[in-house]
């Protein structure tokens, strides 16, 4: 059972914001496209969306996974960027864009990295999709392993470069999860998303993301487009300490679908801030531990505890810290022992798990004896 105790206390974040606080709420832009998301790649919120969990077709936004499929192999080092691979004739025979690498010929793993990321290389993915997993075929099994481990819950992956197909879909919201995995998981390859353009076999061609060209805070990610997906966009900027990641798809245009995102992106910026409400192993308060070495254990965080708020609302926002009761010992430092809520003009804004901050061992046998007795007679 779990009963609530009030611990906390109003906090007022406008003493945390230095800027100053807008008259009334901002509302989201509307976009020239049937599905959106902008999340802060720091605290995983979504700060704008629409239909963010209708399945789309995702066109080459597929090579995000096949990249970070590449990255995980290269960082496990079970492939290097300067190992040669075999170019295979169905890997030569891809439609769509390419890389024009030739069959029977030897390519650079990192030459093929980049003809994905750059050149939106068809024939790149399936050459990395055969030396990764013998096939794609195989690779797409991996693929979709991966996108599960991520949490990636509306995508199912049949190919390595977004060819159309009929068991291919993702949303805009798995597309956000896989971008943000990106960044975190590899920021030593990420920088190649910033890359302009890439010449191979004395062919350059430009990246398609125009917005590394219009705006500098821009640094990724990616571009898809098929008939049926229309024109779609990853997109993430940072600027200062925050890092935005956007979603546009089926946009109508290359130019539609870079001034959505642009207009997705300063909106979010403009907006919103990413505060660090409490550094981590800060004590919020101290819970009463039952059966226990201690009568009390420090609660807080144990990572840096940021959040995403409209910067309007900075001084509207109140907490209250409730226990599961009762808190029992043996707990372990790290340990789920309670809940903070976050509410805006008291509407719910979000619930984070806090935790122990110290273990607590066992009382003896005397002690257990006394705080169940104790704990027998306030259940009367």
């Amino acid at each position: 059972m779990r009963f609530s105790i009030r611990h906390l206390f109003f906090i007022l974040l406008s003493f945390i914001f230095p800027c100053a606080v807008l008259a009334q709420t901002v509302s989201a832009p509307v976009l020239a496209a049937k599905s959106w998301i902008l999340v802060d790649h720091a605290t995983g919120q979504v700060l704008a969306g629409k239909d963010p969990d209708a399945r789309i077709e995702p066109a080459s936004l597929t090579k995000l996974m096949t990249a970070y499929l590449t990255f995980s192999a290269l960082k496990a080092g079970t492939i290097t960027e300067d190992q040669m691979v075999l170019v295979s004739k169905k890997a030569w025979r891809q439609e769509g864009s390419r890389m024009f690498i030739q069959v029977d010929t030897t390519v650079a793993v990192g030459d093929l990295i980049r003809g994905v990321i750059v050149q939106s290389g068809n024939d790149a993915c399936v050459a990395l999709a055969e030396l990764l997993a013998g096939s794609e075929e195989a690779f797409a099994v991996l693929m979709n392993r991966e996108a599960e481990r991520l949490g990636m819950k509306n995508t199912h992956f049949a190919n390595a470069n977004g060819l159309p197909h009929p068991d291919l879909y993702t949303t805009a919201r798995d597309l956000s999860i896989l971008a943000s995995a990106i960044i975190r998981d590899f920021p030593e390859y990420y920088g190649l998303y910033s890359l302009k353009s890439f010449t191979y076999n004395r062919i350059t061609q430009p990246n398609r993301n125009r917005l590394l060209y219009i705006d500098p805070s821009v640094d990724g990610m990616k571009t898809g487009h098929t008939d049926a997906a229309g024109y779609c966009l990853v997109a993430s900027a940072l600027r200062g300490p925050r890092r935005l990641v956007s979603v546009v798809l089926g946009a109508t245009s290359e130019n539609v679908r870079a001034q959505e995102s642009l207009k997705l992106l300063n909106y979010g910026f403009q907006f919103f801030d990413t505060v660090r409400v409490y550094e981590a192993g800060q004590v919020l308060s101290q819970f009463r531990v039952w059966k226990g070495a201690a009568n009390q254990v420090d609660v807080g965080f144990i990572q840096d505890f940021l959040i995403s708020l409209p910067r309007e609302k900075a001084n509207k926002v109140g907490a209250v810290l409730e226990s599961r009761q009762p808190v029992l010992a043996p707990l372990a430092r790290g340990q789920e022992i309670g809940t903070l809520k976050l509410g805006i003009d008291g509407e719910p804004y979000g619930e984070y798990p806090v935790y122990a901050l110290s273990d607590v061992p066992l009382a003896g046998f005397f002690g257990r004896l006394w705080d169940a007795i104790v704990m027998w007679f306030k259940s009367l």
